[in-house]
């Protein structure tokens, strides 16, 4: 079967695409025909070996996928072969085939295309994580997602709307920032162009905002932070921008607010019930379209280089999506 691998850690280019042997599940895991997988930001850093863990050389990356069932691996009752699913696998699913460990192997109903499941896994499963959580965002909160365009944002930016809060989406232009309203923005902060913490307090008449969903870190961390409203809850979910910030404490203290860590591969690792009944619950809003991924671009396995390039270029709106 053909895979997408890194060989030695380096950029895009290093990748390989290889015929390398088909797999065979271990006890408690399945084998998936891969339809569609999903790129990410974490694929751009594993790559590199910049995140937070590094499977064994050579690997393939790409966290989420969906297809068919292929092989059951010894223990798995509740799958079978042919089934539809999609699957957050932390790594392998730039391939015609991957391994998954069955609680995060879910089934996929008829309605939904193998291209939206697999925008949706490592997206809406953070996303959804670090707003019911992790959050607890309630309706009638304020919420402000910075790297709204992209493919977490997109997502946090509909799962605001589904719990009932107004959402402010920040991005880096104009034009990202009419996209984001015509997938349910209220308001909108071009943080290249405006002070983040003004504009946002401005927006929210003095109040400051109740949570913050923070993909991207660097410079944009603090002043997010400064605009926070008493008893906030700060969303710590990925550093996109480059730089891990440093937090003055005197800044929680003051607001009395809350620093969260978000890590959905830890995650569903820890917890795979509820991470299961939270994938009953975004299924279920997928299949009544009251959210909906956002695909920016499909991509084969060959033009791998190009895809990545184009996500840390910032090109991208919402997800690409590999088709094996």
């Amino acid at each position: 079967m053909k895979a997408v691998l890194c060989e030695s850690y380096g950029p895009p280019e290093n990748l390989v695409v290889r015929e390398i042997e088909s797999l065979t599940p271990g006890k408690g895991e399945v084998v998936i025909e891969v339809k569609a997988s999903g790129l990410n930001f974490p694929d751009t850093l594993i790559i590199e070996g910049k995140y937070q863990f590094q499977p064994d050389m050579p690997f393939s990356p790409g966290g989420e996928v969906a297809g068919v069932v292929k092989v059951l691996g010894e223990g798995v009752t509740h799958l079978k072969i042919g089934d539809r699913v999609m699957a957050g696998t932390g790594w392998g699913g730039f391939a015609e085939e991957v391994v998954g460990k069955a609680t995060n192997v879910f089934p996929l109903p008829e309605g939904i295309s193998f291209e939206q499941a697999a925008s949706t896994m490592m997206t809406f499963g953070t996303s959804y994580h670090a707003l019911v959580n992790r959050a607890e965002l309630k309706a009638g909160e304020t919420l402000l997602v910075l790297g709204a365009a992209g493919g977490v944002g997109t997502a946090a930016i509909q799962i605001g709307k589904a719990l009932g809060a107004k959402v402010i989406a920040a991005a880096s232009t104009d034009e990202k920032l009419q996209y984001c309203k015509t997938i349910g923005a209220d308001l909108t902060i071009n943080y290249s162009e405006e002070d983040l913490k003004a504009k946002a307090k401005e927006l929210t008449t003095g109040h400051g905002v109740d949570v913050v969903y923070d993909p991207i870190g660097d410079r944009f961390t603090e002043p997010a932070l400064r605009a926070m409203a008493w008893k906030g809850r700060y969303l710590v979910v990925g550093f996109a921008a480059g730089d891990i910030p440093k937090i003055p404490l005197n800044l929680p203290l003051l607001k009395g607010c809350s620093i969260v860590g978000v890590f959905w591969g830890g995650f569903f690792r820890n917890e795979p019930q509820v991470n299961s009944d939270n994938f009953k619950t975004i299924v279920k809003w997928l299949a009544e379209g009251k959210v909906q991924a956002q695909i920016h671009k499909k991509y084969s396995l060959d033009e791998v280089a190009s895809a990545m390039n184009e996500l840390t270029n910032k090109k991208v709106k919402g997800k690409i999506i590999f088709e094996p």
